[in-house]
């Protein structure tokens, strides 16, 4: 691998505008589609007006010219660009900024006719995931399973819950068996994005938090990826799910979980 440089990095950052501006359509930014495009995304000046700049400076930005860069541009740009928190946190890396603090970035959110389609699954658990497991939507059956509402947002990673939380540890009577598969989903999702320092760094707690994580982690094994129990106790039965995973929003790596019950058993 070439040795890091300040060149190889705004190459890297230019790469990296080009991919996320080209993945967004008019729609995506509230602008009008203006009929067929010869190129595939938004125009350098689109995304040159939507973040207050002009297009000659961005131009440059984009071709990877040493130009400075502030923060607040880059938020703006973050949010121009459609970033969840982790890209809009490498999109700092890149550009040799401090990446900011949690509170500046936009908390990843559903649209409003997905939540809708949850809810309407009222029968059925059904939750929302970005690719840090974060739990970002739910149906109200899923929160009587899970308790999302009940916990601050912060707190509300499904990886650090069924890792970190006793509570609903003890409400996992299978969790030995699938904890694997969760760190197997994980690592699925580490190889989207290998240097992200939002990853690393759950990846990191997660192995201060759990020495059973921690060797999950460090040895690859063949286990099927899940994204989240199948098997939850409640006061008077066991419950068994299987779960249907469906991508809700490709560009920021957004999952919808349904879990099909398939067995209750008294206890």
């Amino acid at each position: 691998m070439p040795p890091r440089s300040l060149e190889r990095t705004r190459l890297e950052l230019a790469e990296f505008l080009r991919r996320h501006r080209e993945r967004l359509t008019p729609a995506d930014a509230g602008l009008p589609s203006g009929g067929r495009r010869r190129t595939p995304g938004l125009r350098r000046e689109e995304v040159a007006a939507l973040a207050g700049v002009g297009l000659t400076w961005y131009t440059w930005l984009e071709q990877g010219r040493e130009i400075g860069v502030s923060e607040d541009f880059l938020l703006r740009l973050a949010k121009v660009l459609k970033l969840d928190d982790a890209e809009c946190c490498h999109l700092f890396v890149l550009a040799h900024r401090r990446p900011p603090p949690a509170e500046a970035y936009q908390w990843d959110a559903v649209s409003p006719l997905v939540q809708k389609l949850m809810n309407e699954i009222e029968n059925r658990p059904a939750y929302a995931l970005n690719l840090r497991w974060d739990v970002i939507a739910w149906n109200p059956t899923a929160d009587r399973l899970f308790g999302f509402s009940q916990k601050e947002t912060s707190d509300r990673n499904l990886l650090r819950m069924v890792f970190s939380d006793p509570e609903l540890r003890r409400r996992l009577p299978a969790w030995r068996d699938e904890a694997p598969g969760f760190v197997e989903a994980l690592r699925h999702d580490l190889a989207l994005v290998p240097e992200d320092p939002i990853m690393l760094q759950l990846i990191e707690e997660l192995e201060k938090l759990s020495p059973d994580f921690r060797g999950w982690w460090s040895q690859r094994q063949d286990n099927r990826p899940v994204r989240g129990p199948n098997t939850i106790a409640e006061e008077t039965s066991v419950r068994q799910f299987d779960q249907e995973i469906m991508t809700i929003d490709e560009h920021r790596h957004l999952r919808m979980v349904v879990l099909f019950e398939t067995i209750g058993t008294d206890t």
